[in-house]
């Protein structure tokens, strides 16, 4: 699998960074080449602009920012071609810091 671009977004960056390192950890495991980062919603618009994301996350917290991403999102395009895919991280993987269950989302979506 090509390197995948995982995009996580919440308040202010900061309490989705240990579930980034659980993920970067589950990913390693399944050899799976990603980048995957955290950040605060307010700046994900300069993200967008600057890289090829391949899917938006957003932390239940931010829940409420759904259509103001989807706004965002509308025409721009992930690796494999297609509309970036965008969901709320599950909440109870999210409470869990469960980054295997959040990556097999973010997979989930990116592979269709």
């Amino acid at each position: 699998m090509a390197k995948v671009t995982i995009m996580l977004c919440c308040a202010a960056g900061m309490s989705t960074s240990l579930l980034v390192t659980r993920m970067q950890k589950a990913a390693q495991e399944k050899n799976i080449d990603a980048d995957i980062f955290a950040v605060p919603a307010s700046e994900a618009s300069s993200q967008l602009e600057s890289k090829t994301i391949d899917v938006v996350l957003l932390g239940p917290q931010v829940r409420f920012m759904e259509g103001d991403f989807k706004k965002k999102l509308a025409g721009l395009k992930n690796s494999l071609g297609n509309d970036i895919p965008l969901a709320i991280i599950d909440m109870q993987a999210y409470g869990m810091m469960d980054g295997a269950k959040v990556l097999g989302q973010a997979e989930k979506l990116i592979n269709g």
